[in-house]
């Protein structure tokens, strides 16, 4: 009896706001009574920042975090009046005095933060401009007045809103409109899937990458599903697509297949292109590569790819690689 196919593992739940947009868009074509809490300001030891969110009322509960589980309670609480009554809800959660410290909830994280809280039902259109978002067309600007005045725009798409609102209790005190940018996520394309595979992109995903494989060995097929994209064609053919990569990482353990990669990427404009590999290889693949190829990687290979965190195995190097391209993601400018 022939062997079955191999199934393809089920794609882990993005994160970040990435993760947070993407529940909201499944929520609102579900229907689901839900809000999305929008984080407006921010002031002193907080755990996020402004243009941070998290979704509230979805079928799949909670969908990213504002505190360490602290206040959370409280903004679900109105989350569901904002989903009820299709309102804009508004919260000042100030934990910096020294009650705080003491209180039933002892929170004591010298923080403060403003937040609006978004009935979904009423952003009908959201669900085509976080796809724009998704697709590195731009980033996502977000235009809120306290007047309930809205509008989101992804590169050349825009969309106004105007929603009810309920009055805030810093009504008179502060700012009364706001912009948000949350940038596009960071995307990296990965030339060669293998043993990291399955830690190394759910590992991505969590941290809001957008992952696509570029692998045409049938044997490696289970491990790139574990990506967003699996593209089974030539290094120059994947680099064809319209979307822009933030980084590319050439691991297919294969001295031809990631010779072939790097001729490829010697022509593209990515700036972060990784290698894995001990130095030799390095330098092997090096002297095979043309003149211009060499001149043209050298300034941004990175090579051997991976922090050095310690460890072997699979799991160690995944972990070590995502370490470096969250570094990089986060670099100041």
């Amino acid at each position: 009896m022939p062997d079955a196919p191999p199934v393809a593992p089920a794609l882990p739940a993005a994160g970040g706001v990435r993760g947070t947009l993407e529940a909201a868009v499944r929520a609102q074509e579900r229907g689901d009574p839900a809000s999305l809490a929008v984080v407006l300001e921010s002031e002193g030891s907080t755990y996020v920042h402004p243009g941070a969110a998290a979704l509230f009322g979805a079928r799949e509960g909670q969908v990213g975090w504002l505190s360490g589980g602290c206040i959370e309670p409280e903004i679900e609480e109105l989350a569901a009046t904002a989903a009820r009554y299709g309102r804009v809800e508004w919260m000042d959660i100030d934990t910096r005095s020294d009650e705080d410290l003491f209180d039933g909830s002892a929170i004591g994280c010298r923080g403060r933060l403003r937040l609006a809280l978004l009935p979904l039902a009423a952003l009908r259109e959201l669900p085509a401009l976080v796809d724009e978002w998704r697709r590195g067309h731009g980033d996502l600007r977000l235009d809120i007045n306290l007047n309930g005045a809205m509008r989101v725009r992804v590169g050349g798409e825009h969309q106004p809103w105007t929603l009810p609102v309920a009055t805030p209790s810093w009504l008179g005190r502060g700012a009364t409109a706001w912009l948000l940018e949350i940038a596009r996520p960071p995307s990296v394309l990965v030339f060669g899937a293998g043993p990291e595979s399955a830690s190394l992109l759910p590992l991505l995903r969590s941290l809001g990458w957008i992952t696509s494989v570029v692998e045409r060995r049938p044997r490696w097929t289970a491990q790139a599903a574990h990506a967003d994209y699996a593209i089974a064609r030539a290094p120059a053919q994947a680099l064809a697509s319209a979307r822009p990569h933030d980084a590319a990482l050439v691991m297919h353990h294969h001295f031809e297949l990631d010779r072939e990669a790097l001729e490829a990427l010697a022509t593209s404009e990515i700036g972060f292109v990784g290698l894995l590999g001990p130095h030799q290889r390095r330098d092997d693949l090096f002297r095979v590569l043309p003149e211009a190829a060499r001149a043209a990687l050298a300034p941004r290979l990175h090579a051997p790819i991976g922090l050095k965190l310690g460890g072997d195995g699979p799991e160690a190097i995944a972990l070590s690689v995502a370490a470096q391209l969250q570094s990089l993601r986060h670099a100041p400018a």
